[in-house]
């Protein structure tokens, strides 16, 4: 599939919008409060049902993806998204956009685990096609901090998920018209890969979900919480949300392009050796984060951000590594559904939590976990080893 196939620029612009409508409510938070008349603290849990879904609704999505086909739950994917954002801008409270966030959450559990396996099912370099999905997804992320931050301050809250939600319905008009029809569901095709011996499958596993587990965890609370920590440690931006929205911008544009050198690397070494470097980085700069104080936070928050940045392909690359493209849906919605699953908690966690014990705090518990990280990669199998294994049924 080539870059500027309709089919992946379509599938691109699906994990663009994914990020970007998951990130509004957090970044336009403080706008909602001032209308409402609360506090963002008080606010931030409504946004539980979003990120639990988004994490358990993937094993339906994946089964699903692999038994009905990729083309139909994309479309769904676009059309749902695009009809819950403007349902959630016709809210009136804090329980209904609860509701609706949740609503939303489904339909976005959708796109990852059939997304992703739709776009690198017959790519010659997966590791490119990853990083550069990860890249526009993440654009996704600033746009959602920065775009939605404008529309929500100048044209009122609910203007931040008119625009994406008509986005989304537009690309879903488009998905079914210029994307062809599948020949057969995944789940129905010959296999293509060995199968790896149940206990090498059930090690890579388990270490796949530890490592998305904490890697959720670090991802959900740096993107959702960035805003509000450089506002509460910087008086310029906490007086300008145009100014924060820019510094946002380009904190998270730059981050984002991290994931091709990564995507690159990931086609020509082994995983455990390009990713092993990238999460022993986030530990100090974590910690650094944590005493930073004025302009200089911006800079280290910048650094962190490409780390965890350039973490993100790694799940996705171990499964097609590993996993044969029969069930990649089903091990990709497993896996994010634990992941997220738990990493919904740290959002809705995120204003109270803060409320407590303060950003540089939890810096530092986010280093704990980045460290967490480290050691559950450090027992990835050898890729030579785990292929050998792989051979030894059929000899």
């Amino acid at each position: 599939m080539k870059f500027s196939s309709p089919t992946s620029l379509l599938l691109n612009l699906g994990h663009a919008l994914d990020h970007w409508v998951l990130a509004i409510f957090l970044y336009t938070v403080s706008v909602i409060a001032g209308v409402w008349g609360a506090d963002w603290h008080e606010l931030t849990p409504y946004a539980f049902g979003a990120s639990f879904m988004f994490g358990a609704g993937s094993i339906v999505s994946g089964k699903l993806g692999d038994q009905w086909g990729r083309r139909i739950m994309m479309i769904l994917f676009f059309a749902g998204m695009g009809l819950s954002c403007l349902l959630i801008a016709l809210c009136q409270n804090k329980w209904q956009i609860g509701l609706a966030l949740t609503l939303m959450g489904a339909f976005a559990s959708i796109y990852h685990p059939v997304g992703i396996p739709m776009l690198v099912q017959r790519a010659e370099k997966p590791g490119l096609v990853i990083g550069v999905n990860g890249l526009v997804g993440n654009l996704g992320i600033a746009i959602g901090s920065s775009l939605s931050v404008i529309l929500a301050t100048r044209f009122g809250w609910q203007m931040a998920y008119v625009v994406p939600g008509v986005v989304c319905v537009a690309a879903a008009v488009l998905f079914a018209a210029f994307v062809p029809q599948e020949q057969e569901a995944p789940a129905k095709r010959r296999s293509k890969m060995l199968d790896l011996p149940p206990g090498v499958m059930a090690r890579v596993f388990f270490i796949m979900t530890c490592a998305a587990v904490s890697g959720s965890i670090v991802f959900n609370f740096t993107t959702n919480s960035n805003g509000e920590m450089l506002k509460a440690r910087l008086a310029e931006l906490a007086a300008n949300p145009w100014l924060l929205s820019i510094v946002l911008l380009a904190v998270f544009t730059i981050a984002s392009i991290a994931q091709i050198a990564v995507g690159m690397l990931i086609d020509r070494f082994p995983l455990k050796t390009v990713y092993l470097p990238i999460l022993v980085a986030q530990v100090p700069l974590f910690v650094l984060a944590a005493y930073a104080e004025g302009w200089a936070l911006i800079a280290v928050t910048t650094l962190f951000m490409v780390f965890v940045f350039g973490a993100i392909p790694f799940t996705d690359a171990m499964i097609v590594r590993y996993v044969d493209d029969r069930m990649r849906s089903r091990v990709t919605g497993m896996r994010l559904a634990i992941g997220f699953g738990v990493s919904s908690l740290v959002v809705a966690a995120i204003g109270p939590s803060v409320k407590a014990a303060g950003f540089p705090t939890l810096l530092m518990a986010l280093a704990a976990v980045a460290a967490c990280t480290v050691l559950a990669i450090s027992f990835l199998p050898n890729e030579r080893q785990a292929a050998a294994a792989a051979l030894k049924p059929a000899e």
